[in-house]
């Protein structure tokens, strides 16, 4: 299979000068209230972690994958962050949760709770889940890392900052406490 060769621009340090989205509007916002140092790129559109490997390399970072998933009663909503070239197993996310076996959760339901579509689910939808109703869990893995590459809400924008800056400032003020499983 040929890899697509993805547009990828030059690094920039300051928000957009146009907003996509409401939630991409937010979380620039939030990074410059909480004063989280950040690097971005525009791109083409990107949906999978194999269109990733160009951003990884500009940013020389590795962008973690995010996935939202549900119960089969779509009553437990989670968002889950791992490392981009990990296989998700459905059993292992359930069995180190202590929950029941879980899937993907709808675009439909992706768009109304994270405010993104297929491809754009980010750490910063967050900022919209006011009720709580999304439970945040990391891989180990991604903990790890010192850096944290994820898109800003859109598929056409991704940021770099530290993983710590995520865990220990922005999802206390999007009033989210993280879980960490080993999968």
């Amino acid at each position: 299979m040929l890899n697509r060769m993805i547009y990828v621009s030059e690094i920039q340090t300051e928000a957009p000068r146009q907003f996509q989205t409401q939630l991409q509007k937010k979380v620039y916002e939030t990074l410059e209230k909480l004063q989280i140092p950040f690097q971005r790129v525009d791109t083409d559109e990107v949906i999978t972690m194999e269109d990733c490997a160009a951003i990884n390399e500009k940013l020389d970072m590795n962008m973690v994958k995010t996935l939202f998933l549900c119960n089969r009663q779509q009553t437990h909503f989670y968002l889950f962050i791992t490392v981009g070239n990990k296989p998700f197993c459905s059993k292992d996310f359930s069995n180190a949760l202590g929950v029941a076996r879980v899937s993907f959760a709808p675009a439909e339901q992706m768009e109304v709770m994270l405010g993104t579509k297929i491809g754009a689910a980010t750490v910063f939808s967050s900022l919209l889940d006011i009720e709580n109703k999304v439970r945040i869990v990391f891989d180990k893995e991604v903990i790890d890392e010192k850096w944290y590459g994820c898109g800003d809400g859109t598929t056409m924008g991704y940021v770099k900052m530290r993983t710590k800056d995520i865990c220990k400032k922005f999802l206390p003020y999007a009033n989210h406490t993280l879980s960490v499983i080993e999968v």
